[in-house]
């Protein structure tokens, strides 16, 4: 549990109420969730076909990616009451209005990725 009173959940607070992308990141940001909302992208899917369209992530993981990205409003977690039960996890309004988003964050990825050493700033020592 966070102390909701420290310097760094106040400073926390006051970026993503000040700054556009540091309020996007703070919603993408997980390891798996970029990775998670992609997949929706092409419509609902249930926790094992997300689980094994997702190579590396263990269930424990993709269920609180899953749980974070819910309480935010990206996604929603359908239900059926059946025997056995069925969860599906599909985009929200909210989360198909990343889609624009998602696209150009994955190309300029494509992009870049072929020449890391090319990104990476020269540092030298004193």
């Amino acid at each position: 549990m966070r102390k909701e009173t420290s310097s760094n959940a106040i400073n926390r607070r006051q970026l993503r109420g000040d700054c556009g992308t540091a309020y996007t990141l703070s919603l993408i940001g997980g390891r798996w969730k970029a990775s998670i909302l992609w997949k929706l992208l092409d419509g609902r899917l249930r926790f094992n076909e997300l689980k094994k369209s997702i190579n590396g992530v263990s269930e424990r993981v993709l269920a609180l990616q899953l749980k974070e990205l819910e309480r935010d409003g990206l996604i929603t977690r359908i239900v059926y009451p059946e025997v056995p039960p069925r969860v599906e996890y599909e985009l929200t309004p909210l989360g198909l209005s990343m889609e624009t988003m998602l696209r150009a964050i994955s190309d300029w990825g494509v992009i870049h990725r072929q020449q890391p050493a090319a990104l990476l700033p020269v540092i030298t020592e004193n």
